[in-house]
C-alpha cells in the first residue's frame, strides 16, 4: 500500500466549493487496508469529503511531535490505548464528546455498546487486537511449539525469535513463561522483584532474538527462514498466512490484547470533518466490516453478530479473532493504566538492558 493514497467518487466532481479532507494517519499493512475499505471508502462515498491516508510505524510519535511544533497535519489517527491516555494528559489531543457516537440500530447509546474503556476523554476504540505467539510450521515437523514456555526452550524449539524492540508485551510474556498465571502477571510486574524476574527471562533467549520495530517484519523474518518463532500481532500473522498462503500458525494460549482507535491531535486543521468521521467508522456495521479485512475484534458488542466471512472467501471470521471465547481461555488482557504509569521508566530500563 503506497504511503498516501487519495480516495476519489463521483460526488467529488459535482461543481461547488471544494470539500475538506480528512488526514487519516494510520499504521499500513493489512491493518491500514482494513481502514481504508471499511471506513475511508465508505465514508468518501457517502459523504463526499475526500480521505487522504498516511502511514507510521506509530502515528503517536509523529503525532506529538506535530502538536508541540505547532504544524499539525493530520486529522485523525490510530494509535494504542496507552499512547492515546498519555497524549491526552499532556493536553495533545482534542476532546471527543461521547454523545457524538451514533447508537445501535435498536438506539442503544453508543456508551452502552462500547465494551468497558473503549471511550475516554480523547479516544474512542476501533479494535481489540492482540499479542500472539506464531510460529512457521514447516520448521516443526514432530512436536510444535504451544506455549509461552515454548517459546523460550531453545532447546525443544530451535531457531531464532523475534520479538517487539520495547518493554511492553515483553515483560508480561517472559513472567508468563516463566510460570506466572496470567491473571497475576500485573501483580507480579508491580514489584521490582517481579521486574527482575522477567528481565532474567528475556536474557535466557536474548541472544536469539531479533527485535522489531514495524508491524510488517515479524511475518517477513518468518517467511524468509530467519526466525522460527515470532511474537507479534495476531493481524499480520493472520494476513500472512490467510492472504499469502505462509505456513504459519498462531498460538493462542498467552495471548495479550488491547485496543486501538482514534485521537484527533489538537490542532487539527479539519476538526468538524474528524469528528464526522470518527463518528461514522466507529458505527457497529463499519466495524463489523473492519474485521472482516483483518483478525481484530469489534470493540463495539452489537457489532461482533455482524461480522461476517473473511473477505473474498466463504470461511467465517469469527475463529480468528481474539474475542472469540475459544481464543480467550488463557488470555491476559493488557493493563492499560499499568503501562501509562511505568512505560517510560520500564523502556528506559528495557533499553539499558538490550544495550549492555
Amino acid at each position: 500500500m503506497k504511503n498516501a493514497l487519495f480516495l476519489t467518487t463521483a460526488m467529488s466532481l459535482i461543481a461547488g466549493p471544494a470539500l475538506a479532507d480528512v488526514n487519516l494517519l494510520s499504521w499500513g499493512g493489512a491493518y491500514g487496508n482494513s481502514h481504508l475499505e471499511a471506513y475511508a471508502k465508505p465514508f468518501e462515498a457517502e459523504t463526499g469529503t475526500k480521505v487522504v491516508m498516511a502511514d507510521a510505524d506509530n502515528p503517536a510519535t509523529p503525532i506529538k511531535a506535530m502538536v508541540e511544533a505547532g504544524n499539525v497535519s493530520a486529522d485523525v489517527a490510530s494509535v494504542e490505548y496507552a499512547d492515546a491516555v498519555r497524549l491526552c494528559d499532556e493536553g495533545l489531543l482534542e476532546l471527543i464528546d461521547p454523545a457524538i457516537l451514533a447508537p445501535t440500530a435498536d438506539g442503544v447509546a453508543a456508551e452502552e455498546d462500547f465494551i468497558d474503556g473503549a471511550i475516554t476523554e480523547c479516544f474512542v476504540g476501533t479494535d481489540v487486537y492482540s499479542m500472539v505467539l506464531a510460529y512457521d510450521d514447516a520448521q516443526f515437523s514432530d512436536a510444535k511449539p504451544a506455549s509461552p514456555a515454548d517459546f523460550f526452550d531453545l532447546e525443544a524449539f530451535p531457531g531464532k525469535r523475534t520479538m517487539r524492540k520495547g518493554a511492553k508485551f515483553n515483560l508480561e510474556l517472559a513472567l508468563m513463561a516463566d510460570g506466572v498465571p496470567a491473571d497475576q502477571v500485573y501483580e507480579v510486574l508491580g514489584t521490582d522483584e517481579g521486574v527482575d524476574q522477567a528481565f532474567a527471562k528475556l536474557e535466557e533467549i536474548k541472544d536469539d532474538v531479533i527485535w522489531w520495530e514495524a508491524g510488517a517484519q515479524p511475518p517477513q523474518l518468518l517467511a524468509d527462514g530467519e526466525v522460527s518463532m515470532a511474537y507479534a500481532f495476531n493481524g499480520r500473522i493472520f494476513n500472512a498466512a490467510q492472504g499469502e498462503g505462509k505456513p504459519f500458525k498462531i498460538i493462542w494460549d498467552g495471548q495479550i490484547y488491547e485496543m486501538e482507535g482514534w485521537v484527533i491531535p489538537k490542532g487539527a486543521p479539519n476538526l468538524e470533518e474528524a469528528l464526522e468521521f470518527v463518528t461514522y467508522s466507529t458505527s457497529p456495521a463499519p466495524q463489523a466490516r473492519a474485521a472482516e479485512f483483518i483478525s481484530y475484534g469489534p470493540p463495539r458488542k452489537s457489532a461482533a453478530a455482524l461480522v461476517g466471512n473473511i473477505e473474498g472467501t466463504d470461511q467465517p471470521m469469527g475463529p480468528n479473532l481474539p474475542t472469540t471465547e475459544a481464543n480467550m481461555q488463557n488470555a491476559l488482557g493488557s493493563d492499560l493504566d499499568f503501562w501509562v504509569d511505568h512505560d517510560a521508566e520500564l523502556n528506559e530500563r528495557f533499553n539499558s538492558w538490550l544495550a549492555s
